[in-house]
């Protein structure tokens, strides 16, 4: 990066601008190739990506000359603020899942920022390295990941009804429109169920959980009144629906959050109550797993305490 000196302007606001666009033009086009080329949402655009914008914005903009911890953070988190509107504005991404993603984010792009400083004041010759890593790795993790078997989770939700399990397993095989959501949670475009419908009895009977964005298709594997009804997934709607100016169809709203399989357990307790069990088992394309994990069992036991307090009321009615 020698020759830098000469072809960086002096001038620190030009000096800044220039900064942000070039690593809006490493990151840009790579971010682009990987959700729609390679189809993967993982370490490389959640991680990489913004550590890349935090590094080579600062370590442009402090080449040569002396610059703060604070100039570096504002230019770099300028640069991080955008990318994040080019993601709204060309429709890649909604809010939803931006505002799911801001605290990695937020954090990955300062620590990309700190690298880039102290490798820019203390090896200044060096720090192209850093920016040629950061934007090799993400392609190269990307086509990695995409082959990565995904791992199978399981959500577990329970409450306690004041009725007999022959009068839960009614409320639990169909039951009738829920009301309107008050949870934030199902306000901000998160599918929500409405109802649920079956065809038959016995296994093989299917069942129908529509959610606001479609159905879950439910074909019965285990059918053992009053106790345990378990099914496995056929087909699934979409997670959600995004908040954006356009009618967004990102990739990840399509079988990048996988449900299996699931089930209601019902368990007789003392003086008639019953024990009501929810289990759903999924698997998501996403990563890194230790931070979207939670966001995912979170919203599905927003899910599960849906639909078993509406199944504990209709049931309590009765």
């Amino acid at each position: 990066m020698s020759y830098l000196h000469k072809l960086l302007p002096t001038d620190l606001r030009k000096r800044k601008w220039l900064s942000v666009a070039v690593a809006l033009a490493l990151a840009g086009p790579l971010t682009i190739w990987g959700i729609y080329g390679i189809g993967e949402y993982g370490i490389a655009l959640f991680i990489i990506t913004p550590l890349l914008l935090g590094s080579a914005s600062t370590i442009v903009f402090g080449y040569n000359r002396a610059v703060s911890y604070r100039e570096s953070r504002t230019v770099a988190f300028i640069t991080l603020l955008i990318f994040t509107l080019a993601l709204l504005v060309f429709a890649i991404e909604g809010v939803i899942c931006i505002v799911m993603a801001a605290p990695l984010a937020l954090l990955l792009t300062w620590l990309g920022s700190f690298l880039g400083h102290e490798a820019v004041a203390k090896t200044p010759t060096g720090a192209s390295v850093i920016i040629l890593a950061l934007t090799a790795a993400i392609p190269s993790l990307a086509f990695v990941e995409h082959d990565a078997a995904p791992q199978l989770s399981s959500v577990v939700t329970s409450l306690v009804i004041d009725a007999s399990p022959e009068t839960v397993w009614e409320n639990v095989v169909a039951f009738p429109e829920l009301e309107e959501p008050t949870e934030l949670i199902f306000k901000t475009g998160i599918a929500y169920p409405i109802n649920a419908t079956i065809k038959g009895t016995g296994v093989g009977a299917v069942r129908h959980c529509n959610f606001t964005t479609g159905s879950f298709v439910e074909p019965i594997t285990v059918w053992n009144r009053p106790k345990l009804l378990k099914f496995k997934v056929v087909n699934q709607p979409a997670p959600m629906k995004e908040i954006s100016f356009w009618d967004i169809d990102a990739p990840h709203l399509h079988d990048y959050f996988v449900s299996t399989q699931g089930q209601f357990k019902l368990t007789a307790l003392p003086n008639g109550q019953t024990k009501l069990e929810g289990t759903t088992w999924y698997y998501h394309n996403i990563k890194p797993a230790f931070y979207w994990r939670p966001w995912s069992n979170y919203i599905i036991h927003e899910i599960h305490k849906r639909v078993l307090t509406h199944i504990k009321v209709n049931s309590e009615k009765e």
